[in-house]
């Protein structure tokens, strides 16, 4: 066998993990770790009947990691026990970055060549010492069968990004025992150091590359929508895997000796497919090679397959039991709730007198400043309709597909951001816009729609009206796309009544070159009403546009906080407010029409 330990320019990058009856898997996961870069790998393990601890002292007798046991104290958990060993172990104390996770859980690291080293020096570069990775929940990708396949390659479908039910965390910080106690999520300072300079030394980053919030220093195991981060890094959960997998997991029990914890309420929280996922495939061939090598061992070839072997036999013999088949039945009911009715246990309540009475100076000090100082942004596309760019609907047969109003929407979270997700699953989606556009338009009309629900709402008035022409823009080409899709779905991708367009929009006196302007379509299209939802399109702008020949103009209150200023530039133009319309969020105003005439 010809593998060493990666010699890592930021000294001894440790990974310390705690398994039970992990052998299956063990490889894999060891292997994929030596190839993100850790130099050295610390795993705890108690009450192991299928190898892993043999496998693992072998891997420590080539030079490749540590073993240890984790005799248990009565009274005492698998996993703080194996923390407090971990705290007082010489090789750890040694270290100077330390990562704690578990074995269902796969470091992705998205960051520049997806090495721990480039990752780090980054992250020294910007003076900081820790990063926060939040986790991705995989599911069984609809997996039923055991399959001997890498985990990493079976299971590509995940939680989307912006569920904040899936915002556990791990850190990886530059570790000293003196100031640090380890922890499954994120390590603690010692009392002794709350009160003195240290946790002004602390500077962490989120799995984006940008600061945490302070008061991450102190509390917390989850990142909120100012953490949220997953450029970087993030760590893929595989709690479930296959149906199989998780058979097998239900009879063995689990590292912290929860009680009927792998229930089918565990199974529906865990069991999200939303998003197709596959940033840890960057991994795969260097993961396979360090495999590879690694089983050129003989020792470690022979536990490998005894322990598939060993498996195998006592899943076929599981799955001739009543208790598997009812096991597969209940899995199956559980996997139909959608995301957006997934009850997960709540966190602890927040005590604010306890919290402020365990406060030190320093953190007292922090909390002190301004909000705005001290909070970041809320994650990019929490607000949105949409997430960032790009986006595209998914070939997955699994998502479900709504009826909202006349329009079949796929309530795609690899799409919708997750307000706008909650209503396309409940069939509201732009319920007010799709409601009214039907008596906003005539069959005879041609609309220019700009901005807004990736068109959803001129596709519903195309759906209403056999005759009607639209033409729809958006500034984003990924969301032309998705209405596309959304046309072809509902049989209305017809050229001759719909065109769809993208781009930036130029403005008569931003640019001489109008190619793409809001002015060219306005001339060349020659619509009869105008539908805005872009904010882009100030009210200013729109004076300036030659708009005679359209006789309505649509603005849903979307549009802007205040609406009052686009009403005083169109009167100006010669458009009058429909007063009617506006207890119904929007906008309507007519050429040559008088105030509070109806539509």
């Amino acid at each position: 066998m010809n593998l060493k330990k990666h010699v890592s320019p930021h000294g001894t990058v440790m990974a310390v993990s705690m398994m039970k009856d992990e052998a299956p898997f063990l490889l894999e996961w060891f292997a994929h770790h030596l190839a993100v870069g850790f130099t050295d790998i610390l795993v705890y393990t108690n009450d192991c009947t299928d190898g892993t601890d043999d496998m693992l002292i072998r891997l420590e007798e080539l030079g490749l990691g540590y073993h240890r046991r984790n005799d248990i104290p009565e009274g005492l958990k698998p996993q703080p026990s194996a923390l407090k060993y971990a705290q007082a172990e010489p090789v750890v104390g040694a270290a100077d970055w330390v990562l704690v996770f578990d074995a269902d859980e796969f470091l992705c690291i998205k960051h520049g060549d997806g090495t721990l080293d480039g990752m780090i020096s980054d992250a020294v570069d910007r003076g900081a010492n820790g990063i926060v990775i939040t986790w991705r929940i995989f599911g069984s990708g609809h997996v039923t069968e055991w399959s001997r396949d890498p985990v990493t390659e079976q299971y590509l479908y995940a939680a989307p990004p912006l569920w904040n039910k899936g915002w556990g965390v791990k850190t990886l910080f530059k570790f000293d025992p003196e100031y640090w106690k380890l922890g499954i999520h994120r390590p603690k300072i010692k009392n002794k150091h709350l009160k003195d300079e240290f946790p002004d030394t602390v500077h962490w980053l989120n799995g984006s590359g940008a600061p945490m919030e302070d008061y991450f220093k102190f509390r917390g195991w989850r990142s909120i929508r100012r953490t949220l981060g997953y450029d970087w890094a993030q760590m893929n959960h595989y709690a479930l895997k296959s149906v199989d997998s998780y058979a097998l997991r239900k009879m063995r029990g689990n590292v912290n000796n929860k009680k009927d914890k792998y229930n089918s309420d565990y199974w529906a929280l865990q069991d999200r497919n939303e998003v197709r996922d596959e940033s840890i495939l960057r991994h795969s061939a260097r993961r396979a090679e360090i495999m590879q090598e690694l089983l050129k061992d003989p020792v470690l070839n022979k536990l490998h397959f005894a322990a598939l072997e060993r498996v195998e036999k006592r899943l076929e013999e599981h799955k001739q039991t009543q208790a598997y088949k009812d096991m597969v039945v209940g899995l199956a009911e559980a996997g139909k709730i959608p995301i957006n009715k997934v009850v997960a246990k709540p966190p602890k309540a927040r005590d604010p007198a306890k919290i402020a009475a365990l406060m030190s100076d320093v953190e007292r000090k922090s909390q002190g400043r301004p909000k705005a100082e001290r909070r970041n942004p809320v994650a990019t596309g929490w607000d949105d309709d949409f997430l960032p760019e790009p986006v595209a609907l998914q070939d997955n047969a699994h998502i479900e597909v709504v009826k909202n109003h006349a329009i079949m929407i796929p309530a795609d979270a690899a799409v919708f951001g997750p307000e706008a997700l909650d209503l396309v699953a409940a069939g509201k989606y732009a319920r007010k816009q799709m409601r009214s556009i039907h008596w906003l338009v005539s069959d005879s009309d041609k609309v220019l729609n700009v901005g807004g629900e990736a068109g959803v709402v001129a596709l519903q008035a195309l759906s209403m009206h056999p005759n009607l022409r639209v033409m729809t823009h958006t500034r984003r080409e990924d969301l032309a796309r998705v209405t596309e899709t959304l046309a072809d779905k509902n049989d209305l991708m017809d050229p001759g009544r719909l065109k769809i367009t993208s781009g930036a929009l130029v403005f008569d006196g931003d640019s001489k070159d109008e190619a793409g302007g809001l002015q060219a379509m306005l001339r060349d299209y020659r619509p009869t009403i105008l539908r805005l939802c872009d904010p882009e399109i100030t009210p200013e702008r729109l004076s300036k546009l030659d708009m005679g020949h359209l006789r309505r103009i649509i603005l849903p209150e979307a549009l802007a906080e205040d609406l009052t200023t686009y009403q005083d530039a169109l009167k100006a133009c010669g458009f009058n407010p429909v007063q009617d319309w506006t207890d119904k969020g929007i906008w309507v105003f007519d050429k040559a029409a008088a105030a509070g005439q109806g539509a």
